[in-house]
């Protein structure tokens, strides 16, 4: 199989899908690999890398697009590239349907066969292809509060930390998933008092082994929410919020309750979502006030730690396109019920049950689609 490595055009983004390990491994399979130009500069590998590791360099999108069976992405695929998509085309990428109504109908006007990371499963339930980098973005959003709340940066000048004669620091992370538990490794390190929030007691007691006595667990329900936002000084929240849904973890009117210099950082940057006053925004741009309140709400922070979160997402990323690569994307579809409930499109059918829910759009199951083949 033709396996295309694009280089991202989203702003700020400097990621690759597959580093040159993976393209070393992806060739010894008997696959041709095409990485377009300086694909991986963001990363910090070149072309000469990709060329040692058996990879050929496209010059130029076009060239890419044209040439592969396999697009292999990170971020969505954006109008500048919708001209490129056709029938006989795979693309793995995070996706992001629901999010991306003219993607989605693009990706169906194609015909082409879409797989989105986001959605593929294990068997316990999990999303392997996402947690990577929801733990990258945990760890990220503690950070970014950290550079934020410096005097040299427009903040209150508090060092989120414990410092011996100065009153401790608390942060408010809500959620005990790979987000949360990043986000709380690295500000429970610090020696904050950190509250985690979740609604699943199981999650709890399990993030509860791994941190000290500085870390309180409490059940999310609106008054103790209520109450942390009240002695907080970041919050952080780490859980996707449902799109079909119209209600909201934390209100505007919520903001009135916490400390002046107060942060809220965003990780799940649903606009609208758990928290009504957040919007998506760029490393470019990243930070605005509502309320008095400081959001930091960008939409791809593990982009910042870019050979880091390469690396990281091409490992759990690659034995699923080595599948597809090796025995074809109708048997590997069949063969694998996860990958399955990653498929988006196939045939010009949606074939991902949230978007079609959210956009009013007919539904076809991924295993009626593979009945057929």
């Amino acid at each position: 199989m033709k396996i295309g490595v694009i280089k991202e055009i989203k702003e700020s983004e400097y990621r690759v899908a597959a580093v040159p390990s993976a393209v070393a491994e992806l060739v010894r399979h008997g696959h041709t690999v095409y990485v377009e130009h300086d694909a991986g500069k963001g990363s910090g590998y070149s072309d000469e890398d990709y060329e040692n590791a058996g990879a050929q360099i496209k010059m130029t999108a076009e060239e890419l697009w044209t040439s592969s069976d396999l697009i292999y992405k990170v971020k969505e695929v954006f109008p500048e590239e919708y001209k490129y998509l056709r029938d006989d085309m795979i693309v793995m990428t995070y996706i992001h349907s629901n999010a991306h109504k003219d993607q989605t109908e693009a990706l169906m006007k194609s015909r082409c066969t879409s797989i989105a990371y986001e959605d593929i499963s294990d068997d316990r339930g999990q999303w392997p292809l996402l947690s990577p980098m929801s733990e990258l973005a945990g760890k990220g959003g503690f950070l970014a509060a950290l550079h934020f709340s410096q005097t040299i940066n427009g903040g209150t000048g508090q060092l989120l930390a414990n410092v011996c004669g100065v009153a401790t620091p608390v942060v408010t992370i809500i959620g005990c998933g790979h987000s949360g538990i990043g986000a709380c490794e690295l500000a429970s390190g610090f020696g904050n008092r950190v509250n985690m929030l979740d609604v699943n007691y199981d999650a709890m007691l399990k993030a509860k082994e791994r941190f000290g006595d500085n870390v309180s667990f409490l059940f999310s329900n609106r008054t103790n929410l209520l109450e942390c936002l009240k002695v907080s000084d970041v919050v952080i929240n780490c859980i996707l919020w449902p799109k079909t849904r119209k209600d909201h973890l934390i209100y505007r009117e919520d903001l009135k309750l916490m400390k002046k210099g107060a942060m809220i950082i965003d990780v799940a940057c649903d606009d609208e979502g758990a928290v009504e006053t957040c919007h998506s925004t760029s490393h470019k741009d990243p930070v605005y006030y509502e309320e008095g309140i400081l959001h930091y709400c960008v939409d791809n922070i593990p982009s910042a730690f870019a050979r880091t979160a390469s690396t990281t997402l091409c490992n759990a990323t690659l034995p699923f396109v080595l599948a597809i690569a090796d025995k074809g994307v109708k048997k590997a579809l069949k063969d694998d019920k996860h990958l399955r409930r990653g498929l988006t499109t196939y045939g010009g059918k949606l074939t991902l049950l949230e978007t079609a829910e959210k956009h009013d759009i007919p539904f076809t199951s991924p295993d009626d689609i593979v009945k057929e083949f």
